[in-house]
């Protein structure tokens, strides 16, 4: 009887514990991103938004007829970003911005800057004229 309680409990908390970790998983795929290409996003920054889970940078830029396009080009955490020397500070309201990241696959007007480990290559970053990465 002891024995199948403490199987039965066991086996409760492996599938709990399996129920958490898809969506985790699901969450931090690069599914939604074409690894293989690069977009150049260039623009006035509208928006800085330094948190958890992912630090965003969001832009008004043009497209080719001249229509205003909102960006958000999204990085990692700000544990993350700290280690590539970006603080809460980087980007302001009003700064000209160019960010080399990788584009949305559904189109959308949306890019993520991918992996930014210290070794990691570095994305193009280009404020107020001046190469930051």
């Amino acid at each position: 009887m002891m024995k199948t309680n403490k199987c039965r409990t066991l086996c409760i908390v492996i599938v709990g514990l399996l129920a958490v970790s898809v969506p985790v998983f699901a969450h931090h795929g690069g599914a939604s991103y074409d690894t293989s290409k690069t977009v150049t996003v260039k623009g006035t920054v509208t928006e800085y938004i330094w948190t958890n889970p992912h630090v965003l940078v969001k832009l008004d830029g043009k497209d080719d007829s001249g229509n205003t396009v909102h960006w958000v080009v999204e990085g990692q955490n700000p544990v993350s970003m700290m280690a590539i020397s970006w603080t809460k500070n980087t980007f302001k309201p009003g700064d000209e911005v160019e960010i080399d990241a990788m584009p949305a696959k559904n189109g959308n007007p949306v890019a993520f800057l991918g992996t930014v480990s210290p070794t990691a290559p570095r994305k193009r970053i280009v404020i107020n004229g001046k190469q930051f990465q």
